[in-house]
């Protein structure tokens, strides 16, 4: 189901105002793919990227086309691992984050 443009802009304000909203978003995309669930990954990795740095900013650092990342993400995309790592390395640089794996037991 797509987002209304009011829940979208709701998404993109929190984020803008709550650095933690905005961390968490992220956090779950990346434990969602790291669980197997790309397409909850691939939609929550969406919203994040919509809410922050944009579509624009990460295909230039990825010297791609915005369209083509945003079918990437979109429900029949299907990225490659290196494609997905590829997109979070960018999002790293852009946003100035570390991202850390954690085991939890």
């Amino acid at each position: 189901m797509p987002l209304t443009k009011s829940f979208k802009e709701t998404i993109a304000k929190r984020a803008a105002e709550d650095s933690e909203y905005r961390d968490a978003l992220l956090e779950n995309a990346i434990n969602e793919f790291l669980q197997g669930d790309l397409e909850v990954a691939k939609s929550l990795l969406r919203d994040y990227i919509n809410a922050t740095i944009q579509f624009d900013a990460v295909a230039r650092e990825l010297d791609k086309e915005p369209k083509s990342i945003q079918r990437m993400l979109g429900p029949s995309g299907n990225p490659t691992t290196e494609n997905f790592t590829s997109l979070l390395k960018a999002i790293q640089k852009l946003e100035g984050l570390t991202l850390e794996a954690r085991v939890n037991h």
